[in-house]
């Protein structure tokens, strides 16, 4: 596996469709940094959240998993309620190649702020919109800022393809088209 450079991200991102749409580039005055970084594109979130509430005293079960733990959000900024933590999309749709496996991980603003942002490996070809798990471990509300720089993606190519990739097992979250619950 070697670490990929901006060069070849952005000829994949251009040629390939990898990321759509695709900022060339490091976006950061005034915002949370956003786009191409030296080995790593750094994606956006969008501005719609479900934020986790424990009003309905529901049960978390990635089984059995209900909507009525959440509450539909859509504005600029989303606040984290204090120890809880929102579902949320990129703005960016990925198309991940065959002989590639993506590692994400949280921008250091928000980590520094108590946020921790969670995203599962995204696959050899998986396709789709990231679904999002940014967690506020502090005592405290929290802002997220909508079409900002949210996590770090980093690009790891194998010098051979997979034997089988996302695509060839029919994963149940290829082509997400929208922020994705958890599915059985």
């Amino acid at each position: 596996m070697s670490l990929k450079p901006d060069h070849w991200i952005r000829r994949m991102a251009l040629e390939e469709g990898m990321i759509e749409p695709f900022v060339d580039g490091q976006r950061r005055e005034g915002v949370i940094s956003y786009g191409l970084s030296s080995y790593g594109y750094d994606m956006r979130v969008a501005d719609e959240y479900k934020v986790f509430t424990n009003v309905r005293s529901a049960i978390v079960d990635p089984k059995d998993f209900s909507d009525a733990s959440f509450v539909d959000h859509q504005g600029d900024i989303c606040v984290i309620p204090p120890n809880s933590f929102v579902l949320a999309r990129s703005m960016e749709y990925f198309r991940i190649p065959r002989q590639v496996l993506t590692l994400c991980v949280g921008k250091s603003t928000y980590a520094r702020c108590g946020l921790i942002v969670n995203v599962t490996p995204l696959e050899p070809e998986w396709e789709g919109y990231v679904t999002l798990e940014i967690s506020n471990t502090t005592p405290l509300p929290a802002r997220v800022y909508s079409n900002e720089g949210i996590a770090q993606v980093i690009f790891l190519e194998s010098d051979e393809a997979c034997e089988t990739s996302y695509a060839d097992k029919r994963g149940k979250y290829q082509r997400q088209d929208r922020l994705t619950l958890p599915k059985l």
